[in-house]
Formats: structure tokens, C-alpha cells, sequence
């Protein structure tokens, strides 16, 4: 970025501080209580093998070795292999305490616990830096501020960047958000007057690293791949040779990335990719009514403010031809695809298509407020908007007072 910090940039620091601050907070409520959830205990410890077996011999450890916790009964059924994860989430989550000098013991979590939360709330901030640079991008200041408060009283990201009972899963939401808005940025830049290649360098690499901690943080996210292979021809119809190319590139790199992570073992990650599950669709999910009640539960518990927000938007998208252009059109399309797939996967990996959803859907709630602030009603959709971000940052922390 070359522009100067101002005032949009300082606003956007401090509502971060705010939702950093609300991370932390649950984080210091969980850790003083000593105990740690057994499915991070086997993470840390898997990810710490990891690190260590390859810094003292050439072999990786046997995933049906026997850890001091045994593995979650998913990973145990699926002959040792965690068919949700690659190797890159273990080593992301256990990285922070190769430099704890002491015993990982319940007496010393208080400290060491902290390493082990830092991976995901630095992806909690960093996702809702994009989600703010995003709609900024798309919709001016107001559009970004909106998008952002939305992401910052989220239960659902908090939780997650926090894992306060819940899986880490903000790298995953955030290189998914990345792969997609990168693709898009990457589509715009074909029609400049460069070289193709060398020009997009940086963000071809930016893009294959968003594809490595999307698929690397849960393998069903393969989905945006094809995602953005999309959007870049769709975007660039006169340069789709050139799209294709960008696209070959960063997948190739992305992959490399992944393969990095089993250290160039190629019998290990042949193995661990045989063995994960890339989609699991379940289509029985479609005729049964729980499962529709189930995702609505889980989107309000997400975020509360969606529950009113979004229906007023989908409304107003389908009602008003000016809010129907790309802009809003796109973050509509990518959560509803991922909120299809959540539905069609009822078990871990739909709570991961769910949480994925929420910045799109920040993004396209935040386009439509700021196209009703331009229409000759923008008193009423200030004071509607305002009182509703307000009522939502008060009671999302008025519930974290509440956590004992």
C-alpha cells in the first residue's frame, strides 16, 4: 500500500485493538483455568513431533505412533491420518513453542499458552484487515467500517481466532478469503499495458500462499481453487491464456508450499493426501429440515447481527437493480456456494464452510449498507445502521463479561 496512514487507517487500528482485546480476553479465561482441551493438546504435541523428529532424523514420525494423548476418534478411524488437515496446520499451531525453554506442563499454561493461541489470533487480525481493506476498496470508508465492526463483534470469529471451544480456524477463513479477492485483484491487473508474468510476481505468490493455508488448514477448501480459476477468466475474457497461466503458477507453488510442509518426504504426503477427505458431501443433508435449522443456528451464532442484516440485504439486492453489480454479486455467490457446501457436509468440515462464510458475507451486507447511504434515504439507513452495529458491539461484549 502507498498511501499515507489517516484517519480511515487509525479507525481501522483501533477496532482491531477492540477485537484483538476480545480475543484475549477469552483466552485469559480459559487459560487460567489450567486445563486445555484434549484435541489442542494432541495438536500441539503432534505438530511439536513434527518439528522435532525432522530437526534430528530424516524420517518423519509414524502417524500410527502411539502420542501421549491418543488421536481424536476421527483421525483414528481414518488409520491414523487426520483427514481434515494437512501437516502445515500441526506445524502452524506448535511453531510458536519451539521457543519455550520449559516442560509443557498444566502448572505453566498460563505462559506457554499463549504461544499456542498467537498462530490464530494473528490470523483473526490479519483476516479482518482484509476484510476492512476489501470493503474499503469496493465501497469507500463507510463501506469498510461497517464490514469491519461487523467482523469485530463476531462471536463466531472470536471464538475461533481465540479457540475458545471451538477449532482454529481463522488461517483457513483467511486464505480462502485471500485466494478469492486475490484472484479478482489479479483478473484487473491483466488489462495493464506490462508483461504478464513478472508484473503479478508479488501477487501470484500471495496468491499461492492464500491457497496453501486454505487447503493446508482443511483440505475441503480445495473449492477454491476452481473458485478463482473462475473469476480470473470470467474477469479477463481477452486474457484467459494469461489468467490460465497466473492460475497454473500459483496452484504449482501452492503446492510446493503444502509439500514443504511433510519436509520433501514424498511417501508421506502421498499417504496423508490419499487418506483426507476433500469434500465429503453428503446429499441425504439436503432433504432433511434439521439441517437447515442447524446451519441458520449456527450462521446467528456466528454472528447475531447477521440474523437482521442480511434478509434487509437480500432484499435489497434483489429489489434494486443498482445494487446488483460485481461488487456485491461476488461476496453474495462465494458465501452462498460455501453455505451450500456447509449444508452438504453436517460434520467438522461444514463448521469450517460456515465460519469461511461469514467475511463474504460481512463484505456483502457492507456493499449494500453503503449503497442505501448513497440513496435519498441515508438519515434512516444511518441511524438504522448505526443503532444496529452499536446494539451488536455492546452485547457481543456484554457476553464476554459474562464468561467465567
Amino acid at each position: 500500500m502507498r498511501e499515507r496512514a489517516g484517519k480511515p487507517q487509525y479507525i481501522a487500528g483501533t477496532l482491531l485493538l477492540v477485537f484483538l482485546a476480545q480475543c484475549a480476553w477469552l483466552v485469559s479465561r480459559s487459560l487460567r483455568v489450567g486445563e486445555m482441551d484434549l484435541r489442542e493438546w494432541y495438536r500441539i504435541e503432534a505438530g511439536l513431533q513434527r518439528w522435532h523428529a525432522t530437526a534430528k532424523t530424516s524420517e518423519l514420525p509414524d502417524p500410527h505412533s502411539a502420542f501421549a494423548l491418543g488421536p481424536p476418534p476421527r483421525i483414528r478411524d481414518n488409520d491414523g491420518f487426520d483427514p481434515d488437515h494437512s501437516a502445515l496446520w500441526y506445524l502452524i499451531s506448535s511453531a510458536p513453542l519451539l521457543i519455550w525453554p520449559g516442560n509443557f506442563q498444566s502448572g505453566s499454561l498460563w505462559y506457554w499458552g499463549w504461544l499456542a493461541r498467537a498462530p490464530f489470533l494473528f490470523f483473526g487480525v490479519m483476516l479482518g484487515a482484509s476484510v476492512w481493506y476489501v470493503a474499503r476498496r469496493l465501497y469507500g470508508n463507510e463501506g469498510g467500517y461497517i464490514a469491519l465492526t461487523l467482523y469485530c463483534f463476531s462471536p463466531g470469529i472470536i471464538r475461533a481466532a481465540s479457540v475458545w471451544f471451538a477449532e482454529p480456524e481463522t488461517g483457513a477463513a483467511w486464505g480462502a478469503f485471500g485466494a478469492i479477492f486475490t484472484s479478482i485483484a489479479v483478473a484487473h491487473t491483466l488489462y495493464a499495458p506490462r508483461e504478464v508474468v513478472l508484473w503479478n510476481w508479488r501477487r501470484i505468490a500471495l496468491l499461492a500462499v492464500a491457497l496453501a493455508l486454505a487447503i493446508g488448514s482443511q483440505f475441503s477448501l480445495i473449492v477454491v481453487v476452481p473458485l478463482g480459476l473462475a473469476f480470473l477468466l470470467y474477469l479477463a475474457p481477452t486474457r484467459r491464456g494469461a489468467a490460465f497461466v497466473i492460475w497454473a503458477v500459483a496452484s504449482a507453488i501452492a503446492l510446493v508450499i503444502l509439500f514443504a510442509a511433510y519436509f520433501f518426504h514424498p511417501s508421506e504426503f502421498w499417504r496423508e493426501m490419499t487418506h483426507a477427505t476433500w469434500l465429503g458431501l453428503t446429499w441425504q443433508a439436503f432433504s432433511m429440515p434439521g439441517a437447515y435449522h442447524e446451519l441458520l443456528v449456527q450462521l446467528g451464532q456466528g454472528s447475531p447481527a447477521l440474523t437482521l442484516a442480511l434478509p434487509v440485504a437480500v432484499i435489497i439486492y434483489a429489489a434494486w437493480p443498482r445494487a446488483r453489480y460485481f461488487g456485491n454479486t461476488a461476496p453474495l455467490l462465494v458465501s452462498v456456494i460455501f453455505l451450500v457446501l456447509g449444508l452438504a457436509t453436517p460434520h467438522y468440515q461444514g463448521l469450517g464452510f460456515q465460519l469461511v462464510a461469514l467475511p463474504f458475507l460481512f463484505v456483502f451486507v457492507a456493499g449494500i449498507c453503503a449503497d442505501m447511504l448513497e440513496s435519498k434515504n441515508r438519515a434512516l439507513v444511518v441511524a438504522s445502521v448505526f443503532g444496529l452495529l452499536v446494539a451488536y458491539g455492546l452485547w457481543s461484549l456484554g457476553e464476554l463479561l459474562r464468561v467465567g
